[in-house]
């Protein structure tokens, strides 16, 4: 390998890898997003809005200290559309939990029955903060607010094992870092990258 290949690789963003061997992967992230703001920027005609939603799970990602794996090759079988649908509570719909299998779940070396239920394990051992479901109207706020909120409710999170990320002006999404035992740890160093917006925008629950 060059000397400017190796430099490259040491200096640029981890990334994906398509079509790995599933199981080999260091710890999950676990990614929540807003889903008013994700109505908003998508329409409100989409299936997961007007339904109440929050804090939705987006996805348990499993994650490298660099790069991640996705699109993995293995002998599972897909998620049934039982399956899928049983997930639409916390996912949003039931598309949502099977593209997420597909491009993430391949990659944890588990059934689609366990993988779903990791998520839900997951999703379930964190507190969503309730002042977010309290919000009158439209807001800015700095996500480091956001971020706070978070680690108060839960307080066996660490600030650099949380990340607050943004889109477009608008809170996108909470991301984190849990072991393969679903335990909180540190996240790696291109998961760290927080939001700094002093004035991003959060939707109110429909």
């Amino acid at each position: 390998m060059s000397r400017l290949i190796l430099a490259l690789c040491l200096v640029l963003p981890g990334a994906a890898a398509e079509g790995e061997q599933p199981g080999r992967f260091d710890y999950y992230v676990m990614a929540l997003s807003w889903s008013p703001n994700w109505c908003a920027a998508e329409g409100q005609g989409a299936q997961q809005c007007g339904q109440g939603l929050d804090w939705v799970l987006h996805g348990l990602w499993p994650q490298n200290e660099r790069g991640w794996p996705s699109y993995c090759a293995g002998p599972q079988s897909p998620p049934s559309r039982a399956q899928t649908r049983a997930m639409a509570d916390i996912m949003g719909t039931a598309g949502s939990a099977f593209y997420q299998w597909k491009k993430h779940g391949t990659c944890a070396g588990l059934s689609a029955a366990d993988y779903f239920d990791a998520a839900r394990e997951g999703y379930d051992s964190v507190t969503r903060p309730a002042i977010f479901r309290q919000l009158p109207r439209e807001m800015e706020l700095a996500a480091s607010v956001v971020e706070e909120a978070w680690l108060e409710a839960n307080p066996d999170l660490e600030a650099d094992g949380l990340t607050v990320t943004c889109k477009a002006g608008a809170i996108q999404e909470v991301r984190i870092c849990l072991t393969k035992e679903l335990e909180p740890r540190r996240c790696g160093a291109d998961v760290i990258r927080d939001c700094t917006l002093s004035d991003a925008v959060m939707q109110p629950v429909e």
